[in-house]
């Protein structure tokens, strides 16, 4: 069996942490995320062309204000929610460089969902699966028609519903909590503020 297939299939019986993952970075190089040990760190699929965009202000924000005391944050392109993110990795990470001043590690583009999912996120998905949206954001019955109308079980299932969903992973590696793009930001900072 090969090591992806291993990693996804142990992954599935839940007794994996963050730090057993590999990924790709840019320029195809192969990164243990054991090298995040001990920090608190945001796993994040993004996009370039996404109404949800902007929160690339927040996100830079938080690892600016938090980056000394342990976090990080891992950036995962993806284009699979409306083709949202077209452009290759390096014109990605000078999109995110230039329009939003990002610093932190951004990952080559990967799928989320389906047969060719990251085994990282068939992990992260089965150990926080979807709990709704934020029934306050503007955003959020737009996306629940839109989901509705293509799978009327969408919100009985863990998988990604949109670009800019975040999990948030303690020092020792564990998911402690999902937040859908909808999640008001100030939450997400409460979260790691308290792990830190």
């Amino acid at each position: 069996m090969d090591t992806r297939m291993k990693a996804c299939c142990t992954a599935a019986k839940g007794n994996k942490n963050l730090y057993d993952f590999e990924v790709m970075a840019q320029g195809n190089k192969r990164v243990s995320l054991a090298e995040y040990k001990g920090k608190v760190a945001l796993v994040v699929n993004t996009a370039s062309k996404c109404g949800f965009t902007p929160q690339y202000n927040d996100l830079q924000a938080l690892y600016a204000k938090y980056k000394e005391r342990g976090f990080e944050i891992l950036d995962f392109p993806c284009n699979q929610f409306g083709g949202q993110s077209p452009e290759s990795d390096s014109e990605t990470v000078q999109f995110c460089q230039l329009n939003y001043g990002t610093e932190f590690p951004q990952f080559k583009k990967v799928e989320v969902n389906g047969a060719n999912e990251l085994p990282l996120y068939t992990w992260l998905k089965a150990a926080q699966g979807f709990k709704g949206f934020d029934e306050g954001h503007n955003l959020a019955p737009v996306l629940d028609k839109m989901l509705r109308e293509a799978d009327a079980d969408y919100d009985k299932k863990s998988d990604i519903k949109w670009n800019f969903t975040k999990f948030l992973i303690d020092r020792d590696g564990n998911v402690v909590a999902r937040f859908e793009p909808t999640a008001d930001m100030a939450l997400v900072e409460e979260a790691i503020e308290r792990l830190l």
